[in-house]
């Protein structure tokens, strides 16, 4: 993990969540985490993936978010707590998934399911779904019938569940093959209760970092 990285993004940018991307230390700890946002007010659920692959973790300032609950499920962190200054509940879900279809549709049925248990909630779901919503999101690989499930499959979520795709900044796409041969769009904010989001108070409440060999790619609510 780029550690000094996330360190100097979460001092100089007011970070309030955290959602890191096969993050490369499986095992953290209170004091690895203090240390990673330089304050011991911080609250933090890993999720290990398999063997370490596919793990994520996700941190929040304690003075900030209030904490009430989680559930880890396979691909994903759910974190259902307050943003202290709205006192408004809210959810963030820190989604890692792999390039099986199988995986992505167990995936996208337990977040629906967690979603149908808390209407009353506003929702951030970010993270790689490994998905693209329309052929133009994937470059240099053939289309399929495997592929055309997935766009209907991943558009049905979004639509089913009231989510906004809150576009991205600077680059079009957001994984690269190593080559250059291939590209595609697999990392998103997908946002239920855009307005609270994007309130002024909250544009740096959800961050996310994807930590990839040679690419870092990073979401703000801005």
């Amino acid at each position: 993990m780029k550690a000094n990285y996330i360190k100097n993004i979460i001092a100089n940018e007011g970070v309030e969540f955290v959602c890191l991307q096969e993050k490369r230390t499986v095992e953290f700890s209170d004091s690895r985490c203090f240390s990673l946002w330089g304050d011991n007010k911080v609250g933090w659920v890993p999720n290990e993936g398999v063997n370490g692959a596919g793990s994520t973790l996700s941190m929040w300032h304690k003075e900030a978010f209030a904490y009430s609950s989680h559930v880890v499920g396979r691909g994903f962190i759910a974190v259902a707590g307050h943003h202290v200054k709205s006192n408004c509940s809210c959810i963030i879900a820190n989604v890692y998934t792999t390039c099986s279809l199988s995986d992505k549709i167990e995936l996208l049925e337990a977040l629906s399911a967690l979603r149908s248990l808390h209407q009353d909630k506003m929702w951030c779901c970010c993270g790689d779904f490994n998905a693209v919503r329309c052929a133009e999101e994937r470059r240099g690989v053939r289309e399929n019938a495997s592929n055309k499930n997935e766009i209907r499959g991943f558009n049905d979520f979004i639509g089913r569940n009231l989510m906004e795709d809150l576009p991205i900044v600077g680059k079009k796409y957001t994984w690269y093959k190593a080559d250059g041969s291939a590209k595609s769009r697999l990392d998103r904010v997908l946002l239920l209760g855009l307005g609270f989001f994007l309130d002024p108070l909250l544009l740096s409440f959800v961050f996310l970092v994807r930590l990839l060999e040679g690419f870092h790619g990073i979401h703000e609510l801005l």
